[in-house]
C-alpha cells in the first residue's frame, strides 16, 4: 500500500497475535474463534473524505507484498509457561481479533469409505456403554492420590464452563498434523444418535457457594472465585475441590500455574505435575482451548505435545486415562484410498470432548437426510426463468431438484439466496431467511430462529414449520448451532447454505461451511455477481493474496498514513467528525470504525474513548455509558448486537436495539455491554455501512491476515478509509498470512456417508 511516512511500531497492550480467542474483560468473546468474535453490527454507516483533512491521501491501496511470513509460532506450552512447566502467570493481554483459528484446510477425507468410519463410530457406542455402566458402579468419592474414579466423567460438565469465554492456550493447537498411525478397523455397527441438549444448569445454592468459598480460603484462592466454580461443579463443588484442586480451571479465567498454587497450598508437596487428578483435568482444559480456537478435536500426537509442555511426565498414560475415564472420545479418521483386505487402514487418531464430537456427527447425519428426503414438487422452471439475473436462475434449479444446496459469493451475491427465497414464497413454500446478524427486514437471524424468538414456530416434533430454510453467512455457523438448526428442518424442505468463505470464520468450534463445501457432497453454487466499484475491485483482490491499486475517482478508497497510535486515534476521529459529514452528509454517528483488537493505544477501548469524547461526551453516569452512546450487546457468546444506550435504573441498563427496548441487568452491564463506535472485525462480519474506517496502528501488524482484511475492508459498501500506520505488514498479510487451521471430522463423515450411499436415520 501506498503511503507518504513509515509506521512506527507500538507495543503497549498489543493484542495476541497469535490466534487468541477470547477477550476475558470485556463483552464480545466467543466461544471460540478470535475475541469478540462474534455477531456483527447492524449499525448505519458512512462515507469519510478522501484526504480532505490532514493530509489524507485521495489514493488506492497499493504497494508490493514484500518477503515475509506468517509470525513464528511459539513452541511454549501456554501464555507465561514454559515447556518445562508451568510458569508464574504474568496476566492477560486481551485477544485481538487477529486471524488465529479461522477457516483452516479441508480436514481428511474418510477415504475408508463406510465400514472404517462406521467401525469407529460403533467402537465408540461399546466403549460409551461400557463407560456408562462403570460410572454406576462408582457411587464413592475420589481420595486424594487415589485412582481417578468415575467421578472423573464430570470432568466435561468443568470443561464446557471453560468454552464460555477463557483465554485460550498458546499456539501449538495450530501445529500441521502429525504423521498418520494404524489401526485396525473394528466391526461395523449403526451409527449413534444425536446426544439430547443438555439442561440449562440451575444456580448453585448459598450453602454451595459457602463451602466453596472455605475451601478457597484454604488454599489462598480469591473468595470471589465461589460463584462461578459452584456454578461449574455443581452441588458437590466443595467436596470435589478439595479431593481434586485442579478442578477450580472449571473457571474460565483461572490458568494452570494458578490451579497448581492453589493444589499445594490445599495438598501439600504431594501435588505434583503427575498427579493423575491433574493430568485428568488438564487433558480436558486443553481441549476446551482447542474449542475456542475453533478446533472441534486434537490428534492425539498435538495433545500430548501440550501435555508434556505442561510438565507431565507420561503425557500417552495420561492420555489413556482420560479416554478410560470417559473424559474425552477418541476417533480413527481413515487417511486416503481404501487398502486391500488383510491390510491397515491408515488412520489419524482425533481426541475431542463429548459435545462438540456428537454435534459433528448430528450435523453429518442431518445433512446427509435432506439431501435425501427432499420433497421435489413445485414448478421452479418458472420461477427460475422469472429470474432476475442468470446466478439467479442457477440457484433455483439446483434447489429445485437437491435438499442441500451451498452458494459462495460476495456481498453482492447475498441477492442471489433472496430471490430463491422470493421465488419459492411465489410457490406458495413456507420460507425463512436466516442470517448472522440482525437488520435484514426480511431475515431473522440465526440465534433468534433457535431460540424461536424469531421465524416460524415448531412443529409437534419440534421442527420448524418451513418448506426451505436460506442461510445467509454460514460460515459464522458453528458446530453445535449448525447441528441444532438442521435438526430443527423436517424431512422433505430443503437448506441452502449461503455465505463468503473468504471472511473471518465462526466464533464457536467448527469450520461447518467450509467443510461441507469441501465434502462435496451436494450441488455448489458460486456466483457470478461482483462487488461493485473500486471498493469491490479491492476487497476481490485481497481474496485472492493480491492488494491491488484501485482508480477511485470519487475517493471511494481513500489511504490515510499515520506515524504512531496516538495519530491513529486522531484521524480517525477527525473522519468520523468533520470528513465524513462534510463530504457525504453522512451523520457522523453513522460511521463505522474497525480495529484490530480491543486492547493497544488504538485498539477499540482508546478509539471508543476518543469518538465518545467527541461525539457524546458525558462523565459515564450509568457504569461509563450515558443516554445516546452507541453500544455493543453482547448477551451470550458469539453474539454481538448494535444498540443505543437510553436510560438506566436500578434495574439494570436500558438500551434502544433497532427498537426493540432491552434491559441489561446492573450485574452483567460490564460483561456484556461495550462501547461501540469502534468495533473489531469479527463484531462486524454480516453488517455492512455506506462508509468504514479500518485502523492499523504499528502495533496491530502481527494481528493481521488476509481473511481479517477482507472481512474489514468488505464491511464498506461506496467508501472506504484506511487509516494506515503498518508501512508493508499489510500487502505482506493479505499475499502470505492465511487462516489458522482448525481441526475437525464433519468432512470426513460427510465423506463417508456420501460414498456408502447410507440412509438418514428417520
Amino acid at each position: 500500500m501506498s503511503t507518504d511516512r513509515q509506521a512506527e511500531a507500538a507495543t503497549a497492550d498489543a493484542e495476541d497475535p497469535a490466534g487468541s480467542q477470547a477477550d476475558p474483560d470485556g463483552p464480545g468473546t466467543g466461544p471460540a474463534g478470535e475475541a469478540d468474535a462474534a455477531g456483527a453490527e447492524g449499525l448505519d454507516g458512512a462515507q469519510p473524505e478522501g484526504g480532505a483533512r490532514g493530509g489524507a491521501e485521495a489514493v488506492a491501496p497499493g504497494g508490493d507484498g514484500g518477503p515475509g511470513a506468517e509470525p513464528p509460532v511459539s513452541g511454549r506450552g501456554g501464555v507465561g509457561e514454559s515447556p518445562a512447566g508451568p510458569a508464574p502467570e504474568t496476566g492477560t493481554a486481551d485477544a485481538g481479533d487477529s486471524a488465529g483459528a479461522q477457516v483452516g484446510p479441508e480436514g481428511t477425507a474418510a477415504g475408508g469409505g463406510l465400514s472404517e468410519a462406521q467401525a469407529e463410530l460403533a467402537a465408540q457406542k461399546i466403549e460409551r456403554e461400557r463407560i456408562a455402566r462403570r460410572k454406576a458402579e462408582r457411587e464413592g468419592p475420589v481420595e486424594a492420590g487415589a485412582k481417578l474414579s468415575g467421578k472423573a466423567a464430570d470432568l466435561l460438565a468443568a470443561v464446557r464452563a471453560v468454552e464460555s469465554g477463557a483465554k485460550p492456550s498458546a499456539a501449538y493447537f495450530d501445529d500441521a498434523p502429525a504423521a498418520p498411525r494404524k489401526a485396525a478397523p473394528a466391526p461395523p455397527a449403526p451409527r449413534p444418535a444425536a446426544p439430547a441438549a443438555p439442561a440449562a444448569p440451575a444456580a448453585p445454592s448459598a450453602d454451595t457457594v459457602d463451602g466453596v468459598r472455605a475451601v478457597l480460603a484454604r488454599g489462598g484462592a480469591p473468595e470471589s472465585l465461589a460463584g462461578p466454580v459452584a456454578a461449574a461443579l455443581g452441588d458437590g463443588a466443595a467436596q470435589e475441590l478439595s479431593e481434586n484442586p485442579w478442578r477450580l480451571l472449571a473457571v474460565p479465567a483461572v490458568r494452570p500455574t494458578q490451579a497448581d498454587g492453589f493444589a499445594r497450598a490445599l495438598l501439600g508437596a504431594g501435588a505434583g505435575p503427575g498427579d493423575e487428578r491433574r493430568t485428568a483435568v488438564l487433558v480436558g482444559w486443553l481441549l476446551a482451548q482447542a474449542g475456542l480456537k475453533g478446533h472441534t478435536a486434537l490428534e492425539a500426537p498435538v495433545l500430548e505435545k501440550a501435555l508434556a509442555q505442561y510438565g507431565v511426565p507420561d503425557p500417552a498414560e495420561a492420555l489413556e486415562q482420560s479416554i478410560a475415564e470417559a473424559a474425552v472420545l477418541v476417533f480413527h479418521e481413515p487417511l486416503g484410498p481404501p487398502v486391500e483386505e488383510g491390510e491397515e487402514q491408515p488412520v489419524r487418531i482425533l481426541v475431542g470432548l463429548e459435545g462438540a464430537a456428537m454435534a459433528e456427527e448430528s450435523l453429518a447425519d442431518g445433512l446427509a437426510r435432506l439431501a435425501g428426503t427432499f420433497d421435489g414438487h413445485a414448478d421452479w422452471e418458472q420461477a427460475a426463468a422469472a429470474a432476475p439475473d442468470r446466478s439467479s436462475a442457477e440457484l433455483i434449479r439446483a434447489v429445485a431438484g437437491h435438499g442441500l444446496v451451498t452458494h459462495t459469493g460476495g456481498e453482492a451475491a447475498r441477492a442471489e439466496p433472496l430471490a430463491l427465497a422470493a421465488a419459492a414464497r411465489g410457490l406458495g413454500l413456507r420460507v425463512c431467511v436466516a442470517a448472522h446478524a440482525p437488520g435484514g427486514a426480511d431475515s431473522v437471524t440465526v440465534a433468534e430462529l433457535l431460540s424461536g424468538q424469531e421465524g416460524p414456530g415448531r412443529d409437534a416434533d419440534g421442527q420448524f414449520a418451513l418448506d426451505l430454510l436460506v442461510v445467509l453467512d454460514a460460515p459464522q455457523l458453528d458446530v453445535e448451532s449448525a447441528a441444532a438448526l438442521v435438526e430443527g428442518v423436517a424431512d422433505g424442505a430443503r437448506l441452502v447454505l449461503s455465505g463468503d468463505p473468504a471472511v473471518l470464520g465462526s466464533a464457536g468450534a467448527g469450520r461447518v461451511f467450509a467443510d461441507v463445501l469441501a465434502a462435496r457432497t451436494c450441488p455448489q453454487l458460486v456466483s457470478r455477481t461482483p462487488d461493485p466499484g473500486p471498493v469491490g475491485e479491492l476487497v476481490s483482490g485481497v481474496g485472492i493474496g493480491e492488494l491491488n491499486q484501485v482508480d477511485a475517482p470519487g475517493k471511494e478508497v481513500v489511504i490515510v498514513p499515520v506515524q504512531d497510535a496516538g495519530e491513529a486515534v486522531h484521524r480517525a476521529v477527525q473522519l468520523v467528525a468533520e470528513s465524513v459529514p462534510r463530504a457525504f452528509g453522512i451523520p457522523a454517528d453513522s460511521v463505522q470504525v474497525i480495529t484490530p483488537g480491543h486492547g493497544g493505544s488504538a485498539g477499540t477501548r482508546a478509539l471508543n474513548a476518543a469518538l465518545k469524547e467527541r461525539l457524546n461526551p458525558g462523565p459515564g453516569r450509568f457504569g461509563g455509558f450515558d443516554p445516546g452512546d452507541r453500544v455493543v450487546h453482547v448477551p451470550s457468546p458469539g453474539r454481538a448486537l448494535p444498540a443505543r444506550v437510553v436510560s438506566a435504573d436500578a434495574e439494570g441498563l436500558h438500551l434502544d436495539r433497532a427498537g426493540v427496548r432491552i434491559v441489561v441487568a446492573k450485574d452483567l452491564v460490564e460483561s456484556q455491554v461495550r462501547h461501540g463506535w469502534a468495533v473489531t472485525a469479527h463484531q462486524a462480519v454480516g453488517a455492512r455501512w455506506p462508509a468504514v474506517v479500518v485502523v492499523l496502528p504499528g502495533d496491530a501488524a502481527q494481528a493481521l491476515s488476509r481473511d481479517w482484511v477482507y472481512t474489514a475492508f468488505g464491511r464498506a459498501e461506496r467508501h472506504l478509509s484506511v487509516v494506515h500506520g503498518v508501512d508493508q505488514a499489510l500487502p505482506r498479510a493479505v499475499a502470505e498470512v492465511l487462516p489458522k487451521p482448525r481441526t475437525t471430522r464433519l468432512t470426513g463423515l460427510l465423506k463417508a456417508l456420501a460414498a456408502a450411499g447410507e440412509q438418514p436415520e428417520q
